[in-house]
């Protein structure tokens, strides 16, 4: 399916870390990050150094120099047939997708599959199919078949439905890295989340050396050297901080003597540390990879 390409064309294959507008939305009254109009997080969102925002505001991103994505659900062929000229016409760098309901047969499956490569190619924009939850790339197993049938399929890796909701960890987490490596190598975005055996996103700190913290790092540098394995010059990997709201049921929340329930948290300082993360993830990948 369509890659993401930077406009010049003799740049080095690169990471762009962009953070998903879910992110600012109802953070917590000791949070550090924006709480007020979409402009002032907007702002705050360019001045911190994210270069894109997903499902943010056209005119702002424009008017703040940062790059726009999109997200949907597809549950049926015809369903992006409102939003690809949209898309086209506001300058989306690309779209993330939740594909069905992970109740499809094989040939239902290869259906929306072939929907969005067609898609994909007629607006010439990348269309990257999401490991999510409730969706037809739930499984591991059923994922990798399909990198069988569709080499060219490109993914928005979101591993954390896939280390909670598939506890990668039991029967040995490297195991499941080797599984997995036709999708490692078909990474093109990345849903910047980390969760542990028992919780999809918690709070973390990167000086603990906690092995889901670490876990998380590995799975995102071999997404990185598989992309690099076949990155062209000007190519790019956007990496999207998503840490989403209590109220959906992901930020976890702990409760209080005074408060009631509260997130444990700050996502936006959160975000900060996964973009410090990243950026030596890539490193690492890059000293890797142009080594040897």
């Amino acid at each position: 399916m369509i890659k993401n390409t930077n406009d010049g064309s003799n740049n080095l294959p690169s990471l762009r870390i962009d953070l998903n507008y879910g992110t600012c939305e109802d953070l917590p009254l000791f949070s550090t990050g924006p709480k007020g109009s979409d402009r002032e997080k907007h702002e705050a969102i360019a001045k911190a150094g994210f270069e894109g925002v997903q499902d943010g505001d056209p005119e702002l991103c424009k008017e703040f120099n940062l790059q726009l994505t999109a997200h949907a659900r597809v549950n049926d062929v015809g369903d992006l047939k409102d939003l690809l000229p949209l898309w086209k016409s506001l300058n989306y760098n690309c779209a993330t997708v939740h594909l069905g309901w992970g109740m499809e047969s094989d040939v239902e499956m290869d259906v929306l599959v072939n929907y969005i490569k067609e898609c994909s190619e007629m607006f010439d924009i990348p269309i990257y199919i999401e490991t999510h939850r409730a969706t037809v790339t739930q499984d591991l197993f059923r994922t990798v078949e399909l990198t069988k049938r569709f080499s060219e399929v490109r993914f928005n890796a979101d591993f954390s439905h896939w280390y909670t909701g598939q506890e990668m960890v039991y029967g040995g987490i490297e195991n499941k890295w080797d599984f997995i490596q036709p999708i490692f190598d078909r990474v093109r975005f990345i849903h910047g989340r980390i969760g542990n055996p028992g919780c999809i996103q918690v709070d973390i700190t990167d000086d603990k050396n906690l092995s889901y913290v670490e876990h998380f790092k590995e799975m995102w540098k071999r997404s990185f050297l598989g992309f690099l394995k076949s990155a062209k010059p000007g190519d790019y990997i956007c990496f999207t901080v998503e840490l989403l709201k209590a109220e959906i049921f992901y930020a976890r929340t702990v409760p209080t003597t005074t408060a009631g329930e509260l997130e444990e948290g700050d996502r936006w300082q959160q975000a900060l540390l996964y973009k410090q993360m990243v950026e030596r993830c890539w490193e690492s990948a890059n000293k890797e990879f142009y080594s040897k």
